[in-house]
């Protein structure tokens, strides 16, 4: 005997994925649903609203890795469940974090001996890092004017202003007065002079940044230390340096070796770097390093026993994942040296065909240098008709998502658009980069300047003056879908420009 029996509402075995009733209706949107729905439709609607994200591979606004190779993407999923802070269960992750430490603390010529071991860190990102330099600074600048008798409740830093947004929230989080170095039109980096001229006996370190988040170009460290160094000698302080090389720091060592920045300069002591940029790495891994033990007080650095054995821990976090740290292990053994230089080498030569096509279209000035992290910041000879925001717009027709924004006081009249080369940018969609910019130079050409003054109201207006595509109702001019993107694209516009850019990333 045959038992049937007829599919109930809840039975959707027999239904596709789109033919069930979990996808008919709407889910709450911010309210947990009250129950449960198949792992087959959850895993859709999920998808299908994901779809609507950009290509990451073609967002060129951003420094952080979209692309690694197969084999290190199993590794990732196979250890994606495992806790990194648990040192004790994972013992093989932990040494694997701390070959990284050395290997990085190498490259940075760190003063190691043959037996020693580097001081630093694994974080989530460089703003971690940065954040646990700066709490380091802070504390040894604290000690000392305690130590000598002096006040000790106003440490300042000194950065210019096109550092990144983390630097202001570390100032502000941790109570340290940030003074810039003001930029200037042509000139879009941290004058050494000028920030050195700004350092007092309440400056806990000077912060350069190797990779400009703005164009790409790399600090005078050199001339910042051999600055300080006159200072300090004259003065008797000892103000250090910290160098965010969270760009420029896997790009440095491989393309300009003989640029002397990192741990060759005596008043350096710490360096971050982000793993998951030219490190190679997803996003969610940077690095910390210092000079020597002495630059990291000991009182910062925490001591727990309750996952079963001692462990040291000097992070703002606690859990957070272990497969980026093996990712970052796998990608400096599988390359090397060799493979990092190869692959720099390419991104430079694929930002130089970007920057000369850009130039051969006369309509650009270039704004970032050809020595620095491999992208292209550049911006309009002309604005009489149309602006750079116009063509960031019209480029994410075409797929392409090119940030466009203003730089930092004192030059905030000034207004660039910027393509970051990473790895997977080949020299194929750097060419076809540039002919969709002429394309859409063609077309913004074809249209309206949005420079025009406005027209007058149409109740002003004649009947007969106006178009006889133009349709009024109740005294208004229905604008065309053409028309209300470009009213979208101003607005978004004027919002940038009233926005501090120091968070451009």
């Amino acid at each position: 005997m045959v038992l049937t029996r007829a599919p109930s509402d809840t039975d959707v075995s027999v239904h596709s994925t789109f033919a069930s009733r979990y996808v008919r209706s709407s889910l709450p949107r911010y309210r947990m649903p009250e129950n449960s729905i198949p792992k087959e439709a959850a895993y859709q609607i999920i998808n299908d609203e994901l779809m609507l994200d950009g290509n990451p591979r073609l967002n060129l606004a951003s420094f952080v890795t979209t692309w690694m190779e197969p084999e290190c993407d199993k590794l990732i999923m196979a250890s994606i469940n495992k806790n990194y802070v648990d040192m004790d269960e994972y013992p093989v992750t932990t040494e694997l974090q701390n070959r990284c430490v050395n290997m990085i603390a190498h490259l940075f010529h760190a003063p190691l001996g043959e037996s020693e071991t580097a001081v630093g860190v694994g974080t989530v990102g460089s703003s971690e890092a940065i954040m646990l330099a700066g709490l380091a600074f802070k504390r040894r600048w604290q000690n000392k004017r305690k130590a000598e008798g002096k006040p000790f409740d106003k440490p300042n830093i000194i950065t210019g202003a096109n550092v990144q947004v983390c630097w202001e929230k570390f100032a502000r989080y941790f109570e340290v007065e940030l003074k810039e170095v003001k930029l200037r039109e042509g000139y879009y980096v941290m004058d050494p002079e000028q920030a050195v001229e700004m350092v007092d006996e309440n400056t806990i370190c000077v912060a350069a940044i190797l990779g400009s988040t703005l164009n790409g170009e790399f600090e005078d460290v050199k001339l910042i230390n051999d600055l300080l160094d006159k200072k300090n000698k004259e003065t008797g302080w000892e103000t250090p340096i910290h160098v965010d090389a969270a760009s420029g720091g896997f790009i440095a060592p491989f393309l300009y070796p003989e640029l002397e920045w990192d741990f060759r300069l005596p008043w350096v002591k710490s360096i971050n770097v982000s793993g998951h940029k030219y490190g190679l790495v997803y996003a969610g891994i940077g690095w910390c390093v210092w000079r020597n033990k002495e630059d990291l007080p000991d009182e910062l650095i925490f001591h727990i026993n309750y996952l079963g054995a001692d462990q040291p821990t000097f992070t703002l976090n606690f859990s957070k994942g272990s497969s980026q740290v093996i990712a970052q292990y796998y990608q400096l053994i599988r390359h090397g040296f060799e493979g990092y230089r190869n692959i720099m080498e390419n991104c430079h030569e694929n930002a130089m065909v970007l920057k000369d096509g850009l130039e051969k279209t006369g309509r650009f000035n270039i704004v970032s240098k050809d020595e620095g992290v491999p992208l292209v910041a550049f911006s309009l000879k002309d604005h009489s008709r149309h602006d750079e925001f116009e063509i960031s717009d019209m480029l994410r027709r075409f797929g392409w998502i090119v940030p466009a924004y203003t730089m930092p006081p004192d030059a905030q009249h000034v207004t660039v658009l910027r393509v970051v080369i990473r790895e997977e940018f080949s020299r194929t969609l750097a060419e076809r980069l540039v002919l969709d910019i002429d394309k859409v130079l063609y077309q913004l050409d074809a249209l309206p300047s949005s420079k025009l003054t406005a027209p007058p109201p149409v109740a002003l207006l004649p009947a007969a003056t106006l178009p006889k595509n133009v349709v009024v109702a109740n005294g208004h001019v229905k604008k065309t879908e053409l028309e209300t993107q470009k009213s979208v694209t101003e607005a978004w516009k004027k919002f940038v420009l009233t926005s501090k850019t120091n968070g451009v990333c």
